[in-house]
């Protein structure tokens, strides 16, 4: 949990650009997946399904506020706050406006899911809901981005 919090006061992400956004994701996916594959295939499918941005803060339903580029869900905040010993808004901004921070919650959020579940899928469905039904529909909606993103990112070898 210290590592969630390490840096994120003089982390302000705010980029002008789509492009300068997408860039600043990618290296924070880089950096807190760890040099491990699976970890960072993980993070890009969660990414590529909450397709967020820095800056975002989209209402739910239920009064909830999805944050940032990979749409932290606002329920998280206490429990954010309550681990980092920091206060509830300056949790909220960093994961609105930090792209790293908000990357780091959620590979924190999907690990802990992995470690209470034993289960890749069950946790990657966890993340974006307790309910089981959703889960797994969410799993799936992961597993689908995640084989796009394989299939279209793979390097194209010239025949002979």
């Amino acid at each position: 949990m210290a590592l969630l919090a390490a840096g994120s006061a003089e982390a302000s992400t705010r980029s002008s650009s789509r492009e300068g956004q997408e860039r600043l994701i990618a290296q924070c996916i880089r950096e807190a997946s760890d040099k491990r594959a699976w970890l960072e295939k993980t993070l890009w499918g969660l990414r590529d399904q909450e397709a967020g941005w820095v800056g975002a803060e989209i209402a739910n339903r239920d009064g909830s506020h999805d944050l940032g580029p990979l749409q932290i869900n606002s329920w998280w905040i206490p429990k954010l706050a309550a681990a980092t010993g920091r206060s509830p808004s300056s949790i909220r901004w960093w994961l609105k406006h930090d792209a790293c921070f908000n990357v780091r919650t959620a590979r924190w959020i999907f690990l802990s899911g992995l470690a209470v579940t034993g289960d890749y899928w069950k946790a990657v469905g966890a993340y974006h809901s307790p309910t089981n039904w959703r889960q797994r529909r969410y799993a799936f909606a992961v597993a689908r981005r995640m084989q796009w993103r394989a299939v279209h990112s793979a390097p194209v070898v010239p025949r002979q």
